[in-house]
C-alpha cells in the first residue's frame, strides 16, 4: 500500500480538497500538496474578500492571539487543520503528516500525483489572489 500521496491543487476547490486529505492522514497517509497557491475558493470576489479580512482583523497582537497565516501553503494547511480533531492526539498526529508546498520542489517533479482540480466556469478566486489582496490593504 501506498504511504505517501502527492496532490496538485491547481484550480481544486479548497474545501473538498482539505476534507479528502484530512481523511487521508487519518487513515495514516502522508499527503503532500503541490502548487498550493492555485487552488481556488469558489464564490463571489467581494464576498470572499469580506470573510477573509474579517478572519485577518479578529487576530490580537503579535503577542497574543489568535494567529492567522498569510501564505497560501500556510491557508491551506490551516483550512486542513479545521477538518480534524487537531487537539486530541489521533488529529494532531495526522496534522503532521500534511505537507504543503507552493510551487512544485524538486523532490516532487517527477513523482506520480492526483490532480485533485479542473478548470471551473464559476466565479472564483486562487488563494494566491487573495493573499495578493488582503496584503494590499493591510499596508
Amino acid at each position: 500500500m501506498e504511504r505517501e500521496i502527492v496532490i496538485d491543487a491547481k484550480n481544486a476547490n479548497l474545501g473538498r480538497l482539505a476534507s479528502y486529505v484530512a481523511k487521508q492522514t487519518l487513515l495514516g497517509k502522508n499527503v503532500v500538496i503541490i502548487n498550493a497557491e492555485e487552488a481556488i475558493v469558489l464564490g463571489n470576489r467581494k464576498n470572499i474578500l469580506e470573510r477573509y479580512r474579517r478572519k485577518f482583523s479578529r487576530g490580537g497582537s503579535s503577542l497574543k492571539g489568535p494567529k492567522i497565516p498569510k501564505n497560501p501553503e500556510r491557508i491551506l494547511k490551516r483550512t486542513i487543520r479545521g477538518m480534524l480533531s487537531h487537539k486530541q492526539r489521533r488529529g494532531s498526529d495526522a496534522l503532521k503528516r500534511v505537507f504543503c508546498y507552493n510551487g512544485v520542489p524538486e523532490k516532487y517533479e517527477k513523482s506520480k500525483r492526483i490532480i485533485a482540480g479542473k478548470i471551473k466556469k464559476a466565479k472564483f478566486l486562487t488563494l494566491k489572489e487573495i493573499v495578493k489582496e488582503l496584503k494590499g490593504g493591510l499596508e
